[in-house]
């Protein structure tokens, strides 16, 4: 019976958003292999009847993870991008959203490199397409023809996915996001991610290479 009262009041103390929490942080640090039942509740403090309370099983909680962070990256962040009525500006400030959360990349970088279970690829997939087609929106909305907003989009998005690699491969190579370096290299981005045509019509120089990139040799992407 005591046993009983102890899950009970687990379950008031923890909600399944906060064990989807713990297994996203879980993906970020040692990738989906990670979101296991007992290392999670050893690290939430709690045993194993707190979990039973919301998930039959771990798949059910990799699916919850999956889903809020699914919702997180893209209808919380195209929302907060959206804001931005100069499609220039939400291409600037997607860049900046998607860079500037070192838990967040390392939880997109590991759920795009996860084989298994095969659904995992589904989420990253319909992630990635959305951020791709906001992309491309916001190319064709500044007067480029389809095809044109979807090479530049194309490359936009690469820029971004070599970032990832190297934030988890080199990760001393890459400015943190209240370093002035960052914001340089935002800016550097901006204008070497617009065709040259709409530089010229908004009389914008051609763009330094940032002092951070410069000093490491050039190698960046």
């Amino acid at each position: 019976m005591m046993q009983r009262r102890m899950t009970k009041s687990q379950k008031v103390m923890l909600s399944a958003q906060d064990w989807a929490e713990a297994a996203l942080d879980a993906i970020g640090r040692r990738g989906v292999e990670g979101v296991a039942v007992e290392p999670i509740a050893r690290e939430l403090g709690v045993t194993k009847g707190s979990f039973y309370w919301h998930f039959p099983n771990r798949e059910a909680l990799l699916v919850a993870a999956l889903q809020r962070w699914e919702a997180r990256e893209t209808d919380e962040v195209l929302d907060r991008v959206q804001q931005e009525t100069d499609p220039r500006a939400r291409v600037k400030r997607l860049i900046t959203e998607v860079n500037t959360s070192k838990k967040a990349s390392r939880i997109y970088s590991a759920l795009s490199s996860a084989t298994k279970p095969a659904f995992v690829r589904d989420y990253v997939e319909r992630v990635s397409k959305r951020r791709l087609d906001f992309i491309i929106d916001s190319y064709a909305a500044l007067g480029l023809s389809a095809d044109n907003a979807r090479r530049w989009a194309l490359m936009t998005f690469s820029v971004f996915l070599g970032s990832l690699q190297i934030r988890r491969d080199l990760p001393g190579e890459w400015p943190n996001a209240d370093e002035p370096a960052f914001a340089e290299y935002v800016r550097f981005l901006m204008v070497s991610l617009m065709p040259s045509e709409l530089d010229a019509a908004n009389n914008t120089p051609a763009p330094d290479v940032p002092e951070w990139f410069a000093r490491r040799g050039g190698h960046g992407f």
